[in-house]
């Protein structure tokens, strides 16, 4: 029998994704990461100029930290709007500090509710997801921006960049993945196809990073359309030493371009870890490299066609050196 919500109908994805954040859990995760809030705080606080008697709108606004962060920047009024459970707390936390006069948090669905005023001049948001865009409330901002943002007004952050590297990782291919083509004896890689097919979400050491980086996609949050964040790129991953490459890591970086002095952060493997972490793209094949190689790659992605906040991504890669020649293309399904 299909999970039904408070008025009988069947659950949705949007409404299990509603729930799972609506647990206090997965908001002091986000609260902890000090990369990704003190970096919001940092560049709302440090603009009061721009925020100055402004009405700004908050997407997905979650606890209402950044309502508040802009409330104290100097907002005229801000609107914080979130469809999950946590929405009640976030009223709460506005009253208990005494924000009731100029945050208002509203718990509904962006695309549903109204807002008084004629438009907001600022739209904050901490919309990002895995790979940047699993579960993410992109499509969301956008929706935002085009209903309510008046000409001329600002998105923070307003623009995110995609990359990828590659690394050495012999060790978890072995455990997770080759592991099942002898399983006491028997044949059971049928598994490890599937888990092959599965991106991983975890902290990659940067010592195991033998590339530098080449850029995947660029998102300008201002201009671009909501089918826009299904991208289709062609990037060379330039190899810096002789290794072994398991694996190709995407990560993302975030920049407030419309502060007075640009900031953003970077989840890199090179940085101080969030908890967005990487996304590791396990390859088919071991690739053989060494210094002044470059692995030619073509990367789509999409939302799901049954549930768009996951991702079908499409990988093909080649390199011919003097190690041999790899050409191929995996399916992967980040869920």
């Amino acid at each position: 029998m299909p999970a039904t919500n408070e008025t009988g109908d069947d659950l949705t994805a949007a409404d299990y994704y509603a729930d799972s954040y609506g647990h206090h859990g997965i908001h002091e995760e986000m609260l902890k990461d000090e990369v990704r809030t003190r970096t919001y705080m940092n560049a709302i606080l440090h603009n009061g100029h721009i925020f100055k008697d402004k009405i700004v709108l908050d997407v997905g606004c979650g606890t209402g930290i950044l309502s508040l962060f802009a409330s104290k920047a100097g907002a005229k009024h801000v609107y914080g709007i979130d469809m999950s459970a946590i929405a009640d707390s976030a009223k709460q936390i506005v009253r208990d500090n005494g924000y009731s006069d100029r945050v208002t948090i509203i718990k509904g669905k962006v695309e549903e509710v109204e807002l008084p005023e004629g438009g907001v001049d600022i739209i904050i948001s901490e919309w990002m997801g895995y790979f940047l865009l699993y579960e993410s409330m992109l499509d969301t901002v956008i929706y935002a921006r085009d209903k309510w943002l008046k000409p001329g007004g600002l998105i923070f952050p307003d623009k995110c960049t995609l990359w990828a590297v590659a690394i050495e990782d012999a060790e978890y291919r072995h455990d997770k993945i080759d592991w099942w083509s002898n399983v006491y004896g028997f044949n059971m890689d049928c598994i490890g196809r599937t888990a092959l097919s599965e991106p991983l979400v975890d902290v990659v050491d940067p010592n195991q990073v033998c590339s530098n980086k080449a850029l995947i996609a660029t998102f300008d949050i201002k201009k671009m359309k909501k089918e826009d964040a299904a991208f289709d790129s062609s990037f060379q991953i330039p190899i810096l030493r002789k290794d072994f490459v398991h694996g190709l890591v995407v990560f993302f970086d975030v920049f407030f371009g419309d502060c007075h002095k640009s900031i953003g952060f970077s989840t890199s493997p090179k940085h101080k870890a969030t908890h967005w972490k990487q996304t590791v793209l396990y390859l088919p094949d071991v690739l053989t490299v060494n210094p002044g190689d470059s692995i030619d790659c073509h990367m789509t992605c999409a939302p799901n066609d049954k549930n768009p906040r996951d991702l079908d991504i499409a990988l093909q890669y080649a390199l011919s050196n003097a190690e041999g020649q790899w050409k191929a293309e995996h399916h992967y399904k980040l869920r």
